[in-house]
């Protein structure tokens, strides 16, 4: 039992997949911003935390990479399989068709796993505003 797509099944990712690469673009360029800054930090005075943060930074664009790879190549193989309904070589098309959607489950996977991650370090400098905060309160200084 095959199932028979039409030209416009796979259409339907063509937007979603360029929204979807648009938006890790962005999220690409504000870490590496993020790393151009805190290694213009690090330069002028050197700290441990700096290192620490850029590690975790280092993950994330990897992180952000594989998003945009498994994205592209999604793309790459419904653009295969419109092709390929194209000529009617429909078997073939729903193999290319179900790569697409494993490659952009890939790609979503690997998205959530960063937003964990970007979450995770957002909290942190949360977390060091608020003890920071505590130690100007019981030292007596005001409070920001």
């Amino acid at each position: 039992m095959t199932m028979k797509l039409d030209i416009s099944t796979p259409a339907l990712f063509f937007p979603t997949v360029s929204l979807l690469l648009l938006a890790y673009t962005n999220r690409f360029l504000a870490l590496a911003a993020v790393i151009r800054q805190l290694h213009s930090q690090y330069q002028s005075a050197p700290d441990k935390i700096y290192l620490k943060q850029i590690a975790s930074l280092r993950t994330r664009i990897r992180l952000v990479r594989n998003m945009q790879f498994w994205g592209v190549l999604s793309l790459l193989l419904c653009t295969l399989c419109t092709f390929l309904i194209f000529i009617q070589c429909d078997v073939a098309a729903v193999w290319l068709f179900v790569s697409s959607m494993v490659s952009m489950i890939a790609s979503l996977l690997f998205s959530l796993w960063e937003i964990r991650l970007s979450v995770v370090a957002i909290d942190l400098h949360l977390s060091d505003i608020e003890n920071d905060s505590r130690r100007r309160v019981e030292k007596g200084g005001p409070a920001p």
